[in-house]
C-alpha cells in the first residue's frame, strides 16, 4: 500500500490545528500527518502532542526555535524518507490550502506518473480568495519573473501546496538546499525540473488565512529575487531541463 504523509509546519497555529487535523482524518483517502512545530509560544506544539496521543495517524516533530519554512520542511522530508511513505505533501496549516484537494493531487501523481504535483492558483484562471490586489499582483509577477529567468513552464512556481513522490525527494540532496523562505518552493521545483523529472500542475483554490498572521516579509521577497538568478547560473544558463537518459545511457528520450 502506498502511504501518504502530510507535512505541516506550524508556528502559532493553535486555533487552526484541531480543525485541520479533523479535516485531514475525514478525507476519503488515508493519510498520516507530521506536524513540525517551531516551539510556538501559543502552545501549538503541546496541542499537537495531545492530538497525536489520541490519533495514531498524527506525528509531531519539535524544533527548538523558529528557523524558517525551508528548514522545517527539510526536517519533515528526512523524517518521511526514514519511513515507508510514497507520497509526501507540503501543506499550510491555516486552511489556505484546502485538504479536500488531496485526492486530486494523488490522482494526478498516479495517472501521470508524476514525480512532483504542484497545486496551481493560476491554472486556467485565477483561483485566489480574500487576497488584496497588491498581494495578488506580487504573486502573479513572481511567477512570470521565475518563468522568464529559469524557463520553468509552470503557472505557479511559488506555491506551497505540493505532492512529492518518494523518489523525487531521494533525487534531491536535501542538505544542499539553500533557500528558506518562499524561494524554497522555487528551488525545490527547479532542482527536480532541471534533472528532467516529471512535474505537473493541478488546479487549487487558495483562500487567505482567517486566523493568525501571514509569514510574508520583505526579506523573504528579496531572497526569492536573487535565488532565481542563482538557480539559472547553477543550471549553466540553460532554460530547459536535462534530457532523460534511456536504458542505454544515450539520452535519446527528451523530457
Amino acid at each position: 500500500m502506498e502511504r501518504t504523509l502530510i507535512i505541516m509546519p506550524t508556528y502559532n497555529e493553535r486555533d487552526n490545528l484541531p480543525r485541520m487535523v479533523a479535516a485531514l482524518l475525514a478525507l476519503p483517502v488515508p493519510v498520516d500527518v507530521l506536524v513540525v512545530d517551531d516551539s510556538s509560544p501559543d502552545g501549538t506544539g503541546q496541542l499537537a502532542d495531545e492530538l497525536a496521543a489520541k490519533h495514531p495517524q498524527i506525528h509531531v516533530l519539535h524544533r527548538a526555535q523558529k528557523n524558517g519554512l525551508g528548514r522545517a520542511y527539510i526536517a519533515g522530508f528526512k523524517w518521511a524518507l526514514e519511513r515507508d511513505y510514497e507520497f509526501i505533501f507540503e501543506m499550510d496549516g491555516d486552511f489556505s490550502h484546502d485538504p479536500a484537494d488531496i485526492p486530486d493531487f494523488l490522482d494526478a501523481a498516479r495517472d501521470e506518473n508524476a514525480d512532483l504535483v504542484l497545486g496551481s492558483r493560476y491554472s486556467d484562471g485565477v483561483r485566489v480568495v480574500n487576497w488584496p490586489l497588491k498581494r495578488l499582483f506580487l504573486s502573479r509577477s513572481a511567477g512570470i519573473y521565475v518563468r522568464l529567468i529559469t524557463g520553468m513552464p509552470f503557472t505557479d512556481p511559488t506555491g506551497g501546496y505540493k505532492c512529492f513522490r518518494r523518489r523525487a525527494l531521494q533525487a534531491i540532496e536535501l542538505d544542499r538546499i539553500e533557500s528558506n523562505g518562499y524561494s524554497f518552493q522555487i528551488e525545490l521545483t527547479h532542482r527536480l525540473w532541471r534533472q528532467g523529472l516529471k512535474v505537473v500542475e493541478t488546479p487549487i483554490v487558495f483562500t487567505d488565512r482567517l486566523h493568525g498572521q501571514s509569514k510574508m516579509s520583505g526579506h523573504i521577497v528579496q531572497e526569492a529575487l536573487w535565488m532565481v538568478w542563482k538557480l539559472w547560473f547553477q543550471h549553466g544558463l540553460r532554460r530547459w531541463p536535462k534530457r532523460k537518459r534511456c536504458a542505454h545511457g544515450c539520452g535519446c528520450h527528451a523530457k
